[in-house]
């Protein structure tokens, strides 16, 4: 019988706890699952370590909570053994919606119990952290943290009003080099940077249409909106899946990514950072196994 460890976020209010219940119902049928509840990064930590025989983690969460355990996992050294499932119950559930998981948590949970696993890539910050979905630097991590105080009342709309209030944020001048090669417009002032590994951001947007899980590169996209008009129309793009065709926008894909120059916040999967003049990704090819 397969062995999971369920891990819940500590601060889960009553409605959330029924989705818990509900899902661990459905685990419970084909394995022994033990849950465990964690409010903080040595919490975690701890829960993996003192659980060190299961063979997988479901993680009851949005994508911060995947974040936190998969860095948890990659810390551990176990992003080879352990496999990582994922029932979601957070606002955007944006790397949920790639999956095509359903929201649902007793359907969500019967996917993983169905499920053998699937080889994923993850991607690698200048830090060592992993990040599962996606990051952003310039205006994406400049309205993830205007969002964050409307995400609790008015969920994914939430991440509209942070971009609202963004839209004067000054573009940011650095060099930005994809695998090696540097590109050079205006002068290298960027209003965002933005890497994927998942399709979809900011609660249901396709900010990387082209994404793949498993393709072993990561999508890029980089905007140079550098007036308010730029970045209406830009945000029309977004809207209209269209961005690829779009002057203001450039977008590949890629293996590596470095940028420096003025130090920026940075946003890995809802997780934001302190500004820092230094950032980096790199691919994990198929660094983890995802039941789904």
């Amino acid at each position: 019988m397969r062995r999971l460890l369920a891990i819940t976020n500590a601060s889960a209010g009553t409605s959330t706890s029924a989705s818990i219940e509900s899902g661990v119902e459905v685990l419970r049928r084909d394995a022994a699952v033990e849950v465990v509840a964690t409010g903080s990064l040595d919490e975690l930590d701890a829960a993996l370590a003192e659980h060190s025989e299961v063979d997988a983690v479901v993680v009851f969460g949005g994508d911060g909570s995947l974040h936190a355990v998969i860095d948890a996992i990659h810390r551990a050294g176990r992003l080879d053994d352990l496999a990582v499932g994922l029932v979601p119950l957070g606002t955007g559930n944006d790397f949920a919606r790639t999956l095509d998981i359903p929201l649902d948590p007793a359907r969500a949970a019967e996917r993983v119990s169905g499920s053998e696993g699937r080889r994923i890539d993850l991607l690698e910050d200048f830090g060592g952290a992993v990040v599962v979905n996606a990051a952003s630097i310039g205006l994406g991590a400049e309205a993830a943290v205007r969002a964050k105080r409307y995400k609790e009342r008015w969920g994914p709309f939430g991440y509209v009003i942070g971009a609202a209030k963004s839209a004067f944020v000054p573009d940011a001048k650095v060099e930005v080099r994809i695998d090696g090669r540097p590109i050079r417009r205006r002068h290298g002032h960027i209003t965002q940077l933005s890497v994927g590994n998942g399709r979809f951001v900011g609660g249901g947007t396709e900010l990387f249409p082209t994404a793949e899980i498993d393709d072993g590169q990561m999508d890029v996209q980089a905007v140079f909106a550098h007036t308010l008009a730029g970045r209406a129309a830009y945000v029309v793009r977004l809207l209209t899946r269209t961005t690829d065709e779009s002057p203001l926008v450039h977008y590949e894909r890629a293996q590596r990514v470095e940028v420096h120059g003025d130090g920026l916040r940075c946003t890995s999967d809802g997780e934001i950072s302190d500004p820092c003049p230094d950032h980096s990704w790199k691919v994990l090819p198929g660094a983890l196994t995802f039941l789904a």
